[in-house]
């Protein structure tokens, strides 16, 4: 008999945020407990050169200082926020088993390199892969030639063949609002596999599941679960 499940991978965004805040080892780990398949984390570089866990460019939103990661020490980092901003390194701890998606925001040359040696230097690489626009995965693959990738993609106007053959993605990563059965038969066609972003609602879940997608990132990674759970047709990735 032929089997008529499909895949769906649950990514959690930023591990657990409703939960613990984004970003940090707590809700990591409370993603992973509540059923995800990957993490997704954010990653900057502080000034002396340590890959940390946050999306701004400053500590003013989650911690209450307005100051630029990049341009504080790694000890500095720690002395404003307790203790509270892992390492990229604890992180991969603290996900090992799991999958973890990579994002890059306020990417450089230098950070790349640095974030992309560490997860090599971990022996992560396996279940390590990268998403961000074109000039962040651009300067992954310069870095990793075996790098796994997830392109961000913003517009329904597909990716130029030239920009594919240089990123050579294994995703499409798109915002939710812009996947139709369409463009995931598509990409599919073209030989990626399509993710998207962020969904919260059970109903935009759902949605994107009939649409064909292989992978959800989302906020809510219990109701995701749950809602896998429930659906014969799927099974974990």
């Amino acid at each position: 008999m032929a089997d008529t499940t499909s895949r769906l991978t649950a990514v959690a965004h930023r591990g657990d945020p409703y939960r613990a805040r984004e970003n940090t080892l707590p809700s990591i780990r409370s993603a992973l407990d509540r059923g995800a398949d990957a993490v997704e984390i954010d990653v900057r570089v502080t000034r002396d050169g340590v890959p940390v866990l946050l999306h701004d460019e400053t500590l003013e939103r989650l911690w209450g200082h307005d100051r630029r990661v990049d341009r504080l020490t790694h000890q500095e980092v720690l002395e404003l926020t307790g203790g509270g901003v892992p390492t990229l390194r604890e992180a991969l701890d603290a996900t090992e088993g799991h999958r973890v998606m990579v994002d890059l925001p306020g990417s450089t040359d230098a950070s790349v390199r640095t974030v992309v040696g560490t997860v090599l230097e971990c022996g992560a690489a396996e279940r390590a892969y990268y998403c961000a626009g074109a000039d962040a995965m651009l300067r992954v693959r310069a870095a990793d030639p075996a790098a796994e990738i997830a392109l961000t993609w913003n517009t329904l106007a597909p990716p130029r063949p030239v920009l594919l053959e240089a990123v050579k993605p294994r995703w499409l990563n798109y915002r939710f609002g812009l996947v139709s059965r369409e463009l995931a038969d598509r990409a599919h066609r073209d030989g990626f596999l399509v993710s998207a972003w962020t969904a919260d609602t059970k109903r935009t879940m759902r949605r994107l599941i009939e649409r064909g997608v292989d992978s959800i990132t989302t906020n809510r990674i219990d109701a995701l679960h749950k809602l896998r759970a429930n659906s014969p047709h799927l099974r974990v990735s």
